[in-house]
């Protein structure tokens, strides 16, 4: 019999996919890449119109000699790595790598590893995909320019072992940004009133708004005193009462950002985390009884779509499990912003009917929690939307206006199935609906309370990929390793899943801003992403977007060389002495940020961390406050006398006090701020 040879990219697949074909096809892997540019080299020919030099791989030859073993026995051969551009690339490189051009070649790909989609996908058989891979190709070449032409450059100005990546600097600047903004940001006090009403027993809380009052905001404890006394010597009669219906709509099926955002939100996993086990469900799991089942779709989507198949069949599992009340009377597919990578299909079970519950037992606890996950929030997506009943009133209370709202579940669709933390299910036992106008309330209490508007927060990992995906800088692939680079190299650190720029990212991201910053700007990045897509549609030469781009680069990374000032830290001296030999310490720059070690090494290895003052006695006992860091790289200030002192703050305290308290001030961009929010003194830099 003629023998067909399959070719995957992971060994995990190979089982499943020889089960589905039978003894007729040999399945092998790859083992995802069997060439690259070399290491050890930009592996670009600038001078020959930029043509890559791809070389093997260290460690695949192995891999090469027993797939042309293979090659040899088989009179057709598939290609059948993964259905994305990197997919695609690979199997251009195993084409070349396994000299296959005398060979009947075909590529096929399948969403999902079923029986039904493997099969379907040799009767779709077709030819490489030049554009796919060029678009591949060029966001690889891309990629190396940035990496090899600027990291030497920090190496040379900072210290060996940093990096730049076209979509990493451009993420750091992010993070760097809200870390300014947030530094600098100066509260402002307002206040908010609610009124306890009174009705045959039952009570209601209805709101003071400052703009339905026709007030801009009430700013102060005397504009809100002035107001609660007014209210307190008021009659409150039921002016106006509304009573409708709301519909929530069903969710969306998951996207790689989308489902990032969510594990991170509901499972508390990193974007890593979440991909590491999305592979494994899609890959497959030995589940009892049936034997290894890819159980997702394709995790690398930015797509909505969902094929024709996936709905009718879920339509049937709706109707039988819920009724068919919960299918949706006219469920449009939802579109998905900008262009969506190679016309994928969203994240979702590659059967519905292998629902959570039944798999458990084949699951780790961490593949259940995520595929349960996947599951309900595909099953919600194809359901009916949920329905409120909803009612709202306007009170009079004098002058003034007083609102109130309630809202019930009539029909809760899609919310039998998934729920947020911001979807309201159950009733509110409010007494709004029942009222009607010209009843009058009595009054309870007037509750007036102090607030402060908030910086926007820190980045997490899950609002980095929300905010890359909006801004479209990056593509479903790139989000995990670009967050993963990041904090691997220090630049960033992660706290209780808030995201922190370390001593290192700062200095990277000054000289990036400083010296590239075209390659930093979101725009650039953005419209670079837009070229990509372009090529992928064959609408543009890849070779046009390197073209226009290396020649700024060049000129950019010369004038760096140049003009850029060395950030001078290793073996400037300090005001220390060694412990154990007595010389003159001085400041070095390690993984972590500056220390202090001995001039004496390898002699004398000591080392101690290194504080630097700032110049500011601690408000609490005196003595100078330093800057330090917690056990990941975050910053703060805190005094030099810890822990016999408690004293730190986040932000870098000032050495004038403020005039109006006494207390201490913290610097926020131009500006004193005094750190008591109540006082709230703030004074221009200038102006001191």
């Amino acid at each position: 019999m003629a023998k067909n040879l399959v070719i995957v990219e992971s060994p995990a697949k190979v089982k499943t996919i020889k089960k589905f074909l039978g003894s007729n096809y040999e399945v092998t892997a790859s083992n995802g890449h069997v060439r690259d540019l070399p290491k050890s080299s930009l592996g670009i020919d600038v001078e020959h119109d930029f043509e890559p030099k791809y070389i093997t791989i260290r460690g695949k030859g192995e891999v090469l000699a027993k797939l042309r073993k293979e090659v040899k026995k088989a009179d057709k051969i598939y290609l059948a790595t993964d259905p994305d551009r990197e997919g695609e690339a690979i199997s251009w490189h195993l084409y070349h790598a396994l000299k296959l051009q005398d060979k009947a070649v075909y590529r096929i790909s399948f969403n999902e590893i079923t029986k039904q989609a493997v099969k379907e996908s040799l009767k779709q058989a077709r030819q490489i995909d030049m554009n796919l891979v060029d678009a591949q190709q060029a966001r690889r070449i891309l990629d190396r320019m940035v990496g090899y032409r600027i990291s030497p450059l920090l190496w040379m100005k900072v210290k060996r072992g940093l990096s730049a990546g076209r979509v990493q600097s451009v993420a750091l600047r992010m993070i760097c940004d809200r870390e300014e903004e947030i530094n600098a940001f100066i509260p402002q006090e307002y206040w908010s009133i609610d009124v306890r009403l009174k009705f045959e027993k039952r009570t209601m809380l209805a709101k003071f708004s400052a703009k339905t009052n026709k007030l801009e905001e009430i700013r102060n404890e005397q504009e809100a005193l002035k107001i609660r006394q007014e209210l307190e010597k008021s009659n409150f009669v039921v002016d106006d009462v509304k009573h409708g219906e709301r519909v929530k709509k069903s969710p969306v099926p998951f996207t790689t950002s989308t489902l990032q955002q969510e594990a991170a939100k509901v499972l508390n996993f990193s974007t890593q985390k979440t991909m590491r086990i999305a592979q494994q469900l899609y890959e497959g799991i030995d589940i009892k009884g049936m034997g290894t089942i890819g159980l997702i779709t394709y995790l690398r989507t930015d797509s909505t779509r969902v094929s024709e198949e996936a709905v009718a069949s879920t339509a049937e599992f709706i109707k039988e499990r819920y009724g068919e009340n919960y299918l949706p009377g006219n469920h449009a597919e939802s579109k998905t912003k900008g262009k969506i990578q190679d016309a994928h299909e969203a994240i979702r079970p590659s059967d519905v009917n292998r629902m959570p519950a039944d798999l458990k037992d084949s699951l780790s606890r961490d593949q259940y929690r995520l595929y349960q996950l996947i599951w309900n929030r595909f099953v919600a997506s194809q359901m009916a939307d949920a329905r409120y009943d909803t009612a709202s009133c306007k009170i009079k209370a004098g002058k003034y206006i007083l609102t109130a709202s309630t809202s019930k579940v009539s029909f809760p669709g899609f919310m039998d199935v998934y729920t947020n933390d911001t979807d309201e299910k159950g009733e509110n036992k409010s007494l709004v609906s029942s009222l009607v106008p010209g009843e009058e309330l009595k009054m309870d209490e007037v509750v007036t309370e102090q607030h402060f508007t908030q910086p926007a927060p820190h980045y997490t990992e899950a609002s980095l990929v929300k905010t890359m995906e909006e801004l479209g800088i990056g593509r479903p692939s790139t989000y995990a390793p670009t967050i993963s680079t990041i904090i691997a190299r220090r630049y960033i650190t992660k706290e209780n899943k808030n995201l922190y720029v370390t001593e290192l990212g700062e200095v990277v991201n000054k000289i990036m801003k400083e010296a590239f910053a075209k390659i930093v700007d979101e725009t650039f990045t953005a419209d670079m992403e837009e070229e990509l897509d372009k090529v992928a549609e064959g609408e543009q030469d890849w070779k046009n977007i390197v073209r226009k781009f290396y020649p700024d680069l060049e000129k950019s990374v010369g004038a760096a060389e140049r003009d850029l000032e060395k950030v001078t830290i290793e073996d400037e001296l300090s005001e220390e002495f060694c412990e154990v030999c007595g010389r003159q310490m001085v400041i070095k720059y390690g993984p972590h940020g500056r220390f202090l070690a001995c001039p004496g090494f390898p002699d004398c290895r000591f080392t101690k961390p290194y504080l630097e003052k700032i110049g500011v006695a601690c408000p609490k006992c005196g003595k100078e406050i330093v800057l330090r860091k917690t056990k990941k790289g975050r910053k703060f200030y805190g005094c030099e006398s810890n822990p016999d002192c408690d004293f730190m703050s986040w932000q870098k305290p000032a050495a004038e006090k403020c005039p109006q308290c006494g207390g201490y001030m913290l610097e926020k961009g131009n500006k004193y701020v005094c750190a008591d929010e109540k006082c709230g003194f703030i004074q221009e830099k200038s102006g001191k």
